[in-house]
């Protein structure tokens, strides 16, 4: 097998890099890289390269399997060394076949979202890299722009290449970065900004205006969030900046077998103070101020 570099020297970051650390090496590597704009020859193996070794370093499970064994845990010529019986390991993964009554499904009731087969999703999600074992000839790459509700909840685009009309499924909880394989070609997304939701990694941020009076005396406030508006309650004598935590409500994670595994949404309080004040609010100000 060929030599493989290390997945920390491509990104070049330590192994104690945090994951803010790690996606912020990513994205810049990957816009360095990004074949669309990057016209040198090396380009698209290195972009594969960049995003392989991203998927491997974000995810906890595999970073440890990683940090453990090296590129042998994800080298299906190695599956053997690592499998248990009734199973084919790859990396983490370990897969089960089954007639009537054999080993368990390890995915239990996971939605593979129309594939039909659980290599076919990690080829789509990875790339192929490190699970197929396969690398065809070189394809053209695409980078898809989507909205950002597409990306969170997922969905469909459609694309005309070379004069052909081509649907792409988009798995929810997609983000920049997120590379999909097809046959005759790969995709990169790249997600637009929205107006009121902020993104990192699988949590979502909203930054929500409050009135002065509302912050002192309490009450209650409408949120929007991913399922609508939200009837949020404010303590009184809430401080500016004050931060809600919605534990799940954030971002599908991608890259999860569990379903409904989300992040969270964080709600940040900011007291809106009035610009013109009447003569008697003054009045009524400067008499709390005395007292």
């Amino acid at each position: 097998m060929a030599t493989k570099r290390d997945y920390y020297d491509i990104l070049g970051v330590s192994k104690t890099a945090s994951a803010a650390e790690l996606k912020s090496a990513y994205r810049k590597l990957a816009l360095e890289w990004h074949p669309d704009k990057n016209k040198s020859p090396e380009a698209e193996t290195k972009f594969k390269e960049i995003n392989e070794a991203y998927q491997v370093l974000s995810d906890s499970k595999k970073k440890a399997t990683y940090d453990q064994f090296g590129h042998a845990a994800f080298d299906p010529a190695a599956a053997s060394g690592f499998g248990g019986q009734g199973g084919y390991k790859q990396g983490p993964f370990t897969y089960y076949y089954s007639g009537g009554g054999g080993s368990a499904n390890p995915f239990g009731d996971f939605d593979f979202g129309g594939f039909s087969d659980p290599f076919e999703i990690f080829e789509q999600f990875f790339g192929g890299t490190g699970f197929s074992g396969r690398r065809g000839p070189a394809k053209p790459h695409y980078s898809l722009r989507i909205p950002f509700l597409t990306a969170i909840k997922g969905g469909t685009e459609e694309v005309t290449i070379d004069g052909k009309k081509h649907t792409i499924k988009i798995p929810p909880g997609a983000d920049t970065g997120t590379h999909l394989r097809f046959s005759d070609f790969d995709v990169t997304f790249e997600v637009e900004t929205h107006a009121k939701f902020k993104r990192d990694s699988d949590d979502l941020y909203l930054d929500h205006p409050i009135p002065f009076t509302q912050a002192i005396l309490g009450g209650e406030t409408e949120v929007p969030t991913l399922d609508g508006d939200l009837k949020l309650k404010i303590r009184p004598g809430t401080q500016p900046g004050t931060t809600v935590r919605l534990a799940g409500r954030g971002a599908p994670r991608l890259h999860s077998l569990r379903s409904g595994d989300h992040g969270d949404f964080y709600i940040r309080l900011l007291i809106k103070l009035p610009e013109n004040l009447s003569r008697r609010q003054r009045q009524l100000l400067e008499e709390f101020g005395r007292s």
